[in-house]
C-alpha cells in the first residue's frame, strides 16, 4: 500500500510524517502490517513486474527547485530500502532546504531505476502483457497526470517504458497525448490504468470524468 507524505519537505515538521511517504506491506488476513520501503514522496501504482514479479511504483517527487529538478520516477521497491525523501532526492543529491539535515540517512539513500521527467505527476502504472496492443507486451504503461507549476506544462499523457529482463530498456515513449489543447489548456488528465480482460488499456481521466479505453491502432472509445 503507497502512502503519500503530509507535504512537500516537512513544512509542517517531521513528526506529521511519521510513517509516511513509504510503501507498506499488510496481511489482510491478521491485520499485520510493516513499513516495506520509505523516503518514497508519494508512491503511487504498484504494479508487479511479470518476468520477475517484483514490485514497481511510480513515484511524484518534490516541488519548488525549479522547473527541471525534480525528475519524478519510476522504480523497483526493495525490501527495506530508504529512497531518499526528504533529505536527499534521485538517491544521495541533498535537499539544502531540509532542516535538521540528517546525513546518515542520505548515505543509506538508494537512487531510483527510471527517471521519467520533471514534475508530470505519475499517478498509474500498469505491466502490460496482453496481446491486443503489438509492440507493448513486457513494459509499463504510465499515467503522466501533469504538472502545475512550470512553464511549459509537462506530462498530460500517457507513455511507455519498454522492459528487457526486468528493467527499463529504453526511452519513454508518448503512446496517448492531447490531453492539452494548442492553447496549453487541459482538456484531459490521465490518472489511472488497468488492462481489460480483452487486452485493451483502460485509462482513467479525472478531469474529463472520462474511461478511455485503447484497442489498437487507430481505436480509442471513451465512456463517461
Amino acid at each position: 500500500v503507497g502512502v503519500g507524505s503530509n507535504s512537500n519537505i516537512t513544512e509542517n515538521g517531521i513528526g506529521v510524517e511519521r510513517e509516511r511517504a513509504a510503501v507498506w506491506e499488510v496481511d489482510r488476513a491478521t491485520g499485520s502490517h510493516r513499513i516495506f520501503a520509505s523516503g518514497l514522496r508519494n508512491p503511487n501504482g504498484l504494479s508487479w513486474e511479470p518476468a520477475t514479479n517484483k514490485l514497481w511504483v511510480v513515484v511524484n517527487e518534490r516541488d519548488e527547485i525549479g522547473p527541471n529538478l525534480v525528475p519524478d520516477y519510476l522504480t523497483s521497491v526493495k525490501d527495506g530500502a530508504f529512497y531518499g525523501w526528504p533529505y536527499s532526492y534521485y538517491g544521495q543529491h541533498v535537499d539544502p532546504r531540509v532542516r535538521p539535515q540528517r546525513p546518515d540517512l542520505v548515505a543509506k539513500a538508494i537512487a531510483p531505476d527510471y527517471a521519467l521527467s520533471s514534475h508530470v505527476a505519475p499517478l498509474g502504472l500498469t505491466f502490460y502483457t496482453a496481446g491486443k496492443l503489438p509492440g507493448y507486451q513486457g513494459g509499463a504503461f504510465v499515467a503522466e497526470h501533469g504538472s502545475w507549476d512550470r512553464a511549459p506544462f509537462n506530462g498530460y499523457k500517457v507513455v511507455y517504458v519498454p522492459f528487457s529482463d526486468g528493467k527499463p530498456a529504453g526511452k519513454a515513449r508518448d503512446v496517448v497525448t492531447a490531453f492539452l489543447n494548442r492553447d496549453g489548456e487541459a482538456r484531459g488528465r490521465p490518472v489511472g490504468l488497468a488492462v481489460s480482460r480483452m487486452g485493451a488499456l483502460l485509462i482513467a481521466d479525472d478531469l474529463g470524468n472520462t474511461l478511455w479505453q485503447m484497442s489498437g491502432k487507430g481505436q480509442q472509445t471513451a465512456t463517461r
